[in-house]
C-alpha cells in the first residue's frame, strides 16, 4: 500500500504539470482533526479546471493514478438514469485502486470551485496557480456539530418514534418480518439517533459531531448506554426483533427524559406508556386472535 506522501505527490505532481488544471483543494475526513487516521482514509480532492470535458471523455489519465481496482462515476450513473447534472461544472471520479488505496476526485469548473469551496468549512486549499479561490480559515468541523433542538423538533420526534412502534408491532404479528425490520431500522432507529444526538450534545456542549451513519457514538456515549445502544439491532427472529424493540424503548426513554429535563423540555409520557402497553398486547397475541385488546 503506498503511503499518504506518495499519493499526496502524486495528486499534486499531476495537478502542477497539466496546465488545465489550475487550483486543487482537499476536503473530507483528511481535513478533519477529529476523524480517525487510518489505513481506510480516502483521498477527497477536487481540481479545479478550465474544461472538464477531457478529462471525462479520455480517461487514460487514471493510470497515472495507479492499477484500477473498481470505478464509479457518480454523475455518468446519474446521468444514465435521466436526472439532471451539470457535468460541464462538475464531474466525479470515485477510485478504489489495487493497493487498497481509495482516491475521490472531482474536476469543478472555475466558477463552481469559487462557490463550492465556500459551502463546507472542512476544505483544505493545496494548489491555486492563479489566485482564483478565496481565502479560507484553518478546516474545522462545526457545520456538522450536533444542532441544539427546538422543543417542537424534540416533541415530534418523541411522537413519531412512539407512534411507529405501532407499525413495527403489527409487521411482526403478520409475519411480515422485512417491513417490521424496514420500519424499525430505517425510521424508529432515525428518531433514536437523534436523541442520542441530542444526549451527547448536552454532554459535549454542542461542540463535536456524531459522524456519518452514527459512526462515534462509541467515542461519545458511556459504555453502558453504547452497548444498550448495540442491543437494538437483531437479526430476522421474531424473539429477538421483539427484544431489540424493548431494548430501544428502554434506552429512548432514558435519554429523551434526560434530555428534556436538561433542555426544560416536557416529555409526554403518557403517549409512552400507551404504546408499551400496545407493544406487551401485541406481542402476546395468538395468530389467530380477532382483538388487540
Amino acid at each position: 500500500m503506498r503511503s499518504d506522501c506518495t499519493v499526496m505527490s502524486k495528486i499534486i505532481k499531476f495537478a502542477k504539470e497539466n496546465k488545465s488544471i489550475r487550483a486543487v483543494y482537499m476536503n473530507g475526513s483528511r481535513t478533519n482533526h477529529n476523524a480517525p487516521s487510518d489505513i481506510f482514509r480516502d483521498f477527497d480532492i477536487v481540481y479545479v479546471v478550465e474544461d472538464i470535458k477531457p478529462f471525462r471523455i479520455d480517461k487514460s489519465w487514471i493510470n497515472y493514478f495507479g492499477d484500477i481496482l473498481i470505478m464509479q462515476e457518480p454523475d455518468l450513473n446519474d446521468k444514465l438514469l435521466g436526472r439532471s447534472v451539470s457535468i460541464d461544472e462538475r464531474y466525479a471520479f470515485m477510485m478504489l485502486f489495487s493497493d487498497g488505496i481509495r482516491i475521490d476526485l472531482s474536476f469543478q469548473s472555475i466558477s463552481k470551485a469559487k462557490r463550492a469551496i465556500l459551502e463546507d468549512k472542512l476544505v483544505l486549499k493545496l494548489l491555486d496557480k492563479d489566485q482564483l479561490l478565496p481565502s479560507l480559515g484553518y478546516p474545522t468541523d462545526i457545520d456538522y456539530h450536533i444542532k441544539k433542538p427546538s422543543e417542537a423538533r424534540f416533541t415530534t420526534r418523541c411522537n413519531d418514534f412512539w407512534w411507529c412502534m405501532q407499525n413495527v408491532a403489527k409487521g411482526l404479528w403478520r409475519d411480515e418480518v422485512p417491513y417490521a425490520m424496514e420500519m424499525f431500522n430505517s425510521i424508529i432507529r432515525m428518531h433514536l439517533n437523534e436523541i442520542i444526538d441530542y444526549y451527547i450534545g448536552i454532554e459535549y456542549n454542542f461542540s463535536v459531531a456524531s459522524g456519518k451513519m452514527k459512526k462515534y457514538f462509541k467515542r461519545y456515549l458511556p459504555k453502558e448506554y453504547y452497548d444498550r445502544y448495540l442491543a437494538t439491532y437483531s437479526d430476522a427472529k421474531a424473539d429477538n426483533i421483539w427484544n431489540a424493540i424493548f431494548v430501544a424503548c428502554d434506552l429512548f426513554s432514558d435519554l429523551a427524559q434526560t434530555v428534556a429535563s436538561n433542555l426544560n423540555f416536557n416529555y409526554n409520557m403518557s403517549e409512552e406508556k400507551a404504546m408499551r402497553s400496545y407493544l406487551v398486547a401485541v406481542m402476546k397475541l395468538d395468530e389467530k386472535s380477532d382483538k388487540i385488546f
